[in-house]
């Protein structure tokens, strides 16, 4: 593969906008048809969030991808690893995996995100676009400067919140924009409330569920009121401790938080550790004067509209109904609804956006969106009020617990 074509695959939209001119070349994505495949490295981390949801595999089942290069610290991880993607070389260290191969894509797989910020801008520094776990980075400080590597090379970063590459949730937002449910007037999720649940479960599971509020309510929130209790009382410093999964200084083992939007619609999340319904409560309910959209998270996962303005189908003798990638009321056609299904359509929106130099569905600056809900959680608790949103406060608030 010429250097030519994958500087060409890389900075398309980038040349195009320092020249001025744009530009009229095929990206390297754009002669994958042709032949050329698109050169991807992995890093994995055994032990320390492994390869997340199965996102190495993922690449495998990608009839236009060369899985050039893996890295993992951990011999035996490495080694598993090798088995399931057949890499032509592996690294101990990703550095050096970086530094050595000319990659187009990297695949940051852990879970764990203590390592995440220093992954993407090891990436983009080597000129690469990015695929990644969620969440994305653990303070609104590690996401300003993983964007500023992205933004000065016009790289692109997808991630694994899978539900925002769901066509059940382009069909919602359409439904909701023809006001099918009336005006918006509140948006209220919860997360999986499990062992993790409330400030562990803010973070790992609730920043999927984050993203489908901002995705429903038409943008980012403006402002968040909320209070972080463990066993019954309010958090203190001497409750914050070192989270699981990398997340840094945690707290609480319930969660209450409310959002405001531009539009008028106020969004809800809440966690409780140990309340986990059955079926669980891990989704979206979009309340409107007219009537409610529940949506699960996940790829292609179930959604449902009730035409009913009371919100009570006991007294009103409504009924649910479904809602499919095919519309209201229709079956599902689609078979690729899974996480590696999520994962596929993700992978694929990554590299359409460098063809096309658009943002991907769920962008680096949708993820610090993201997180900045979750830190401004802990700022409110913290400040003990209401806080405007973007934050001024740029690191982990639990460090500035008194």
């Amino acid at each position: 593969m010429q250097t030519r074509s994958r500087r060409k695959f890389l900075q398309d939209g980038s040349v195009a906008v320092a020249s001025g001119i744009l530009a009229s070349q095929l990206s390297r994505i754009g002669k994958a048809a042709t032949g050329e495949r698109i050169r991807v490295g992995i890093i994995g981390r055994t032990g320390k969030g492994d390869y997340g949801h199965g996102v190495d595999v993922a690449f495998t089942k990608l009839s236009n991808v060369d899985i050039v290069a893996l890295a993992d610290e951990h011999p035996e991880g490495l080694a598993a690893a090798q088995k399931r993607t057949n890499p032509k070389k592996v690294y101990a260290d990703f550095h050096e995996m970086l530094a050595t191969e000319k990659l187009d894509v990297v695949a940051i797989c852990p879970r764990w995100i203590d390592q995440h910020h220093d992954m993407i801008v090891a990436a983009a520094q080597a000129g690469c676009h990015i695929y990644m776990e969620k969440p994305f980075c653990r303070t609104l400080a590690e996401c300003d400067s993983a964007i500023k590597e992205l933004d000065k090379r016009n790289l692109k970063l997808g991630i694994a919140h899978i539900s925002q590459y769901s066509p059940v949730l382009e069909v919602v937002k359409s439904l909701i924009e023809n006001g099918e449910i009336g005006e918006v007037l509140e948006l209220r999720t919860r997360g999986k409330e499990d062992q993790r649940g409330g400030g562990e479960d803010l973070w790992v599971l609730g920043s999927h569920v984050l993203g489908l509020m901002r995705s429903l309510a038409g943008g980012n929130a403006t402002s968040c009121t909320a209070i972080v209790t463990h066993q019954g009382k309010r958090v203190t410093k001497s409750e914050v401790v070192t989270g699981a999964e990398g997340i840094g200084p945690l707290a609480g083992d319930n969660v209450q938080a409310r959002y405001s939007f531009s539009s008028g619609a106020y969004g809800h999340f809440a966690s409780r550790r140990d309340m986990a319904g059955s079926p669980w409560r891990f989704a979206i309910q979009v309340f409107g004067s007219k009537g409610i959209i529940e949506m699960e998270s996940g790829y292609l996962a179930k959604a449902y509209i009730l035409r009913d303005s009371s919100w009570s189908p006991g007294r009103s003798g409504k009924s649910w109904e479904p809602i499919t990638s095919a519309g209201v009321g229709k079956p599902e056609a689609r078979t690729d609804g899974s996480y590696e299904g999520g994962h596929i359509a993700a992978i694929n929106d990554l590299i359409e956006s460098v063809k096309r130099n658009r943002p991907t569905k769920c962008s680096a600056e949708d993820c610090r969106s993201i997180v900045e809900m979750i830190a401004a959680v802990f700022e409110s608790h913290r400040v003990g009020g209401p806080i405007e949103l973007p934050m001024a406060t740029r690191v982990n608030p639990l460090t500035l617990m008194t």
